[in-house]
């Protein structure tokens, strides 16, 4: 028998059961890769994360993320779970500044933030993002997203955006809008599934909290219909909007992002974005609090 230790962690707030929740796999060298999906699915959170060690020269562990029916690239939440938990539970914070993290899609180099020595922020750097174009028919986009058409706010281009994973982003006018959104998670699964979309990434400008961006983002083709707060479509977001020349190219951007309040989650997601030319550097922050220790046996 085998003793797998495994923690929930809520990624993206400082409080209890907001945010998003990451389940955080160590000793995952003793599993096999369909172990690791049937844990994921056991675990049934929107993502867990595999810590492995790594042969790579330039990282110092690696990771493997699944959601509860498939093993994705790159997971945003995770990482920040993840790496709070090394950095607070385990003590690394105390001996470095950070740690490298090779993953399917490259090395993503997370720093820790603290004050006072106390750890404020896990902040992790995500891959070059890229974006690309697709045709879609307005009205079947509003139908599988679940809001009306004149809700999605056309002064912005609907793209695929990636810095891990492909994430098909629709602006939309406010809050109010995407707060009420009911998708056809069937029929989004299938047009995702058919376009090797992740995500479905609802965003607006226009929004009641103290931000500059509120965004909701849904999943069912990886086996999430919502994830809570979402890092890896939060990056690519920030990215897309630099691409598309919508927030500076020359001076760094800041951008604080809510997501969660629909499903009773809330959480918050700070992103810079350094400009450098069409390379820009993509950095995503956030806090984290462990909610449960535990023991699996195999």
């Amino acid at each position: 028998m085998r003793e797998i230790r495994v923690y929930h962690v809520d990624a993206f707030t400082t409080q209890k059961f907001g945010g998003n929740t990451a389940g955080v796999v160590l000793d995952a060298e003793k599993l096999t890769v369909s172990e690791m999906q049937s844990i994921a699915k056991e675990l049934n959170l929107p993502e867990s994360v595999f810590l492995l060690p790594s042969q790579n020269n330039n990282a110092d562990y690696k990771v493997k993320f699944f959601t509860p029916t498939e093993e994705i690239n790159f997971c945003g939440h995770a990482t920040v779970g993840l790496t709070w938990l090394m950095a607070t539970e385990f003590g690394l914070a105390k001996h470095k500044d950070g740690i490298v993290l090779e993953t399917n899609i490259g090395n993503i180099p997370v720093m820790w933030h603290k004050e006072g020595g106390e750890l404020t922020v896990v902040e992790m750097t995500q891959v070059t993002p890229q974006t690309k174009e697709i045709a879609i028919d307005l009205n079947i986009l509003s139908q599988m997203i679940g809001v009306k058409f004149d809700s999605i706010d056309l002064e912005y281009p609907i793209k695929l955006a990636n810095t891990g994973n492909w994430h098909l982003l629709v602006p939309i006018k406010d809050q109010e809008a995407i707060d009420e959104a009911m998708p056809d998670l069937a029929a989004l699964a299938k047009h995702n599934k058919e376009n090797t979309i992740s995500t479905t990434h609802l965003y607006t400008f226009n929004t009641k909290k103290d931000v500059d961006i509120y965004t909701r983002d849904f999943a069912p083709g990886i086996g999430i219909p919502e994830d809570p707060v979402t890092g890896a479509a939060n990056g690519a977001l920030a990215g897309f909007l630099y691409l598309e020349g919508l927030i500076s190219q020359t001076k760094t951007t800041n951008l604080k992002i809510a997501q969660g309040d629909a499903v009773g989650r809330p959480g918050l997601l700070n992103v810079t974005v350094i400009p450098n030319k069409s390379n820009p550097a993509i950095k995503v922050a956030g806090a984290a609090i462990i909610t449960i220790r535990g023991i699996l046996t195999i």
